[in-house]
């Protein structure tokens, strides 16, 4: 996906990437209350929690892996309509 940046977790059951977001908090918000794809929407965790400094974290979610592939891919997909459609995309 475009602007998406997620590094190779290494052994961890979740990854963190950092979207072309202007508020990860407000995006994980607005994918449960205000979208859907196909019936269907995403549930991130936003980063901004897993830091102790203000500030970081803003533009990235936690991805918890799925074992499922299928999930995987539908999941994937969902959320690459919903970067096409979040009113706050960073350029």
């Amino acid at each position: 996906m475009d602007g998406v940046f997620c590094p190779n977790p290494g052994g961890a059951f979740y990854a963190m990437a950092k979207l072309p977001i202007d508020d990860a908090d407000v995006f994980c918000q607005w994918l449960l209350e205000s979208f859907s794809h196909n019936g269907q929407t995403v549930m991130l965790a936003p980063a901004t929690g897993f830091y102790s400094t203000a500030g970081l974290g803003k533009q990235e979610v936690r991805l918890a892996y799925v074992l499922n592939v299928e999930s995987i891919n539908k999941a994937m997909d969902c959320l690459e309509v919903a970067l096409q459609q979040y009113p706050g995309i960073k350029n």
